[in-house]
């Protein structure tokens, strides 16, 4: 089942400001809030592709990518269903930037729903890294293995910062819920808020002795090598996103997105203009003159072709389907080749005789006819 439009997710126009937006996906999250829906897999369902939507559309540039390539612009396959690689986990660990502490927390019963779990250390933050394909590996697509300098979750530690299970404790000022309760008095009577806690930052525990290898944070700075897949019929400048590949968080926070941008290495011969390829022939004049059979290069190898006896400069022979793929669509385009006709510029004076000669003959006046298109009547066919 093909994925629904981001913005038909949330409800909202393609012109909705960032307010909007985020507006739209409170209403949405808690309608289908899982402690709202207890074991109902769908209203979970649509709770994760919410927050996926959420995910993309309050990002400007993945924003701008989802904008014009679609799912593939931002690293989803349009033609899968669910929610790709949104982790609950993940989710809720960003809903105090969306909805606040104090409004789950009174919704929720003071922190006792899901809305209201612990923090796990900080997000990490996202990394951007190039990848450069060539043209074949463009129109079939390419699996991409990158070496990523990064942080790493800390082996040691396991991730917890902590120098063992006897150097983390329960926090003594919230006492492990990472949530601070106050109670104040009010002209409508007593009303309690709660608090993200100011010790130990939601975390529940604090630490005591400090992993010496990472030095409390739970993450080092190191290598991974990541596997990526990149759909047929990418284009310059595209950008593809890995969820969970970029920095590790601290103390065992969610890690951040691995965001690839598309860089495209130029053809030798071919030329990319949108999912079309231009490939510009020469052909000497006897060629033209009497005809012949060449052979021109492709994305994916070389082509025979037919040179009609009397062919004019200018003209343009297609080879249907030899051009890109589009991105998650059935389209392709075409291969173009425009033929040039070569004119010498240093002759022998053999070949200077032979040249004069014909220069007064009938037959190598030009003589357009009505059926003889001109360059922007041949252009206008291309493209209709």
């Amino acid at each position: 089942m093909a994925k629904r439009d981001f913005y038909e997710i949330l409800g909202v126009a393609r012109s909705a400001s960032q307010d909007e937006i985020k507006k739209a996906y409170r209403k949405v999250a808690m309608q289908f809030h899982p402690d709202r829906n207890p074991n109902n897999k769908d209203a979970e369902e649509k709770f994760k592709e919410a927050a996926e939507a959420y995910e993309v559309l309050s990002d400007p540039d993945k924003r701008g990518q989802y904008d014009r390539y679609g799912h593939a612009g931002v690293g989803t396959s349009a033609s899968s269903s669910g929610s790709g690689g949104m982790r609950m986990e993940d989710i809720f660990a960003n809903f105090g930037d969306i909805f606040g502490d104090d409004l789950f927390g009174n919704i929720f019963g003071g922190g006792q729903g899901r809305g209201g779990r612990r923090a796990q250390g900080s997000r990490g933050s996202n990394l951007r890294v190039k990848i450069r394909l060539n043209f074949a590996e463009i129109a079939r697509g390419a699996n991409k293995k990158i070496k990523v300098k990064k942080y790493i979750p800390c082996n040691v530690c396991g991730g917890s910062g902590a120098k063992d299970r006897n150097a983390m404790q329960s926090c003594p000022t919230c006492g492990g819920s990472g949530q601070v309760k106050r109670v104040s008095q009010t002209f409508l009577g007593q009303m309690q808020t709660v608090t993200t806690c100011p010790t130990c930052h939601g975390e529940g525990h604090v630490i005591t002795s400090k992993c010496p290898n990472c030095k409390g944070e739970g993450r080092v700075y190191g290598e991974e090598t990541v596997s990526v897949d990149i759909p047929a019929g990418v284009q310059e400048g595209m950008q593809l996103s890995l969820s969970g590949k970029g920095n590790a968080g601290e103390r065992g926070g969610p890690p951040g997105d691995l965001l690839i941008l598309i860089e495209e290495e130029a053809h030798t011969d071919l030329h990319r203009d949108g999912l079309n390829v231009a490939y510009d022939l020469y052909v000497s004049f006897p060629d033209a003159t009497f005809g012949t059979q060449v052979e021109v290069p492709t994305i994916d190898g070389k082509a025979k072709i037919k040179i009609p006896q009397g062919t004019q400069p200018g003209k343009i022979f297609r080879l249907k389907g030899k051009g890109f793929p589009g991105v998650n669509t059935y389209e392709k385009g075409d291969q173009l080749i425009h033929v040039n006709i070569w004119t010498p510029q240093h002759l022998s004076p053999e070949e200077k005789a032979m040249m004069e000669k014909m220069q007064h003959s009938e037959n190598f006046r030009p003589k357009p006819d009505k059926s003889e298109k001109g360059f922007f009547d041949r252009i206008r066919d291309i493209f209709n």
